[in-house]
């Protein structure tokens, strides 16, 4: 037990009442105050109130009233110094090439040689490319917009309301489709392919014959259709050879040019299918008469007009040839047209 002293207030006699003073140390105890303090209080003498000494914490102590730990300053501690120097973890990258190259030197030589190579390959490719596909040309006859596509169209299937034929030219180079609608283009005539094969797959699955249709047969119709139309193109240009015909008709225009019939094949069969064989024959026999006269008056600026440069006479042998051989390419397009589409109305 601790003994507790006081202080003499300065001021203050002492004598035979009891001496004013100050409680220097206090000791505590659960529910009793101690009879000095007591007498201090009945005395009027006022308490210091008790102070709790917090201990401080010591450098390598932790705060008892922190939860997790502070890595905020863990690199002074020397925590994650290395982790730094890479950014999230990893080790950081040279900057340097020539310190990448000798890090791998057969790899990066293995890599540069291949770059190399296939840079030369691609300069190859596209020096040699319009030898076997002409890409330049094929870009001319898909220059094609929404409203070429409806007046050709109707071109197609009103060609008695059309006068002008003539193909524009910009310094001796057709103008684009779209600019011209006597201008030939390979957009019709591709989509129109592709149409006439749906269509014919529809006509077959909904004749009576359970038997009739299967995938196969899309197929066997899309290979029959190209190779009739590479045929034509073969005997034309072959019939041209024979009767020597100097024209600037090429082989892609020969091929647009063939390829239009497709959309009154598609006319017949869809309206075949609506309407029967009246529907067929009504609409397929309209569409014919319509591509025989779009065909007449296209090829005769073709083939005749480069007879007139020449200084061919019209009434001339030559001439006669180049006349027969318009109309028979005329004429043919209302057979394949019938021949490729009469299987498929039943």
């Amino acid at each position: 037990m601790k003994l507790i002293g006081y202080r003499v207030l300065p001021g203050v006699a002492t004598g035979a009442g009891r001496a004013r003073s100050e409680p220097r140390f206090r000791r505590r105890r659960r529910g009793r105050m101690h009879p000095a303090g007591l007498a201090a209080a009945a005395a009027g003498t006022p308490r210091l109130p008790s102070k709790r000494r917090i201990p401080v914490s010591q450098p390598g102590m932790a705060d008892p009233h922190q939860l997790f730990d502070d890595t905020s300053s863990a690199q002074s501690r020397g925590y994650g110094a290395q982790r730094a120097a890479g950014g999230l973890g990893y080790p950081a990258s040279s900057a340097s090439p020539q310190a990448a190259f000798l890090a791998d030197p057969v790899s990066n030589m293995a890599m540069a040689y291949g770059s190399s190579l296939a840079a030369h390959g691609k300069e190859l490719v596209d020096k040699n490319i319009d030898r076997f596909i002409p890409v330049t040309k094929l870009k001319y006859y898909f220059a094609v917009d929404t409203m070429y596509v409806g007046k050709k169209l109707g071109l197609l299937v009103f060609p008695y309301l059309h006068q002008d034929w003539e193909v524009q030219y910009q310094q001796d180079t057709p103008v684009a489709p779209r600019f011209d609608v006597n201008a030939p283009d390979l957009y019709i005539p591709a989509m129109a392919f592709i149409t006439y094969i749906l269509v014919a797959g529809l006509a077959l699955g909904t004749q009576d014959s359970p038997h009739r249709f299967s995938p196969d047969l899309l197929g066997l119709q899309a290979s029959s259709a190209l190779a009739w139309l590479a045929l034509e193109v073969l005997a034309i240009l072959l019939s041209l050879y024979l009767v020597t015909i100097n024209t600037d008709l090429t082989t892609i225009d020969l091929v647009a040019f063939l390829g239009y019939k497709y959309v009154g094949m598609i006319g017949g069969v869809l309206m075949g299918l609506l309407f029967g064989k009246t529907g067929y024959y009504l609409v397929l026999g309209w569409c014919c008469v319509s591509i025989f006269v779009f065909m007449i008056r296209t090829l005769r600026l073709k083939i005749l007009a480069e007879a007139a440069a020449e200084g061919v006479p019209v009434r001339g042998a030559r001439n006669q040839l180049r006349m027969y051989l318009t109309m028979a390419v005329a004429a043919a397009q209302p057979l394949f047209m019938y021949w490729l589409t009469f299987h498929l109305v039943r």
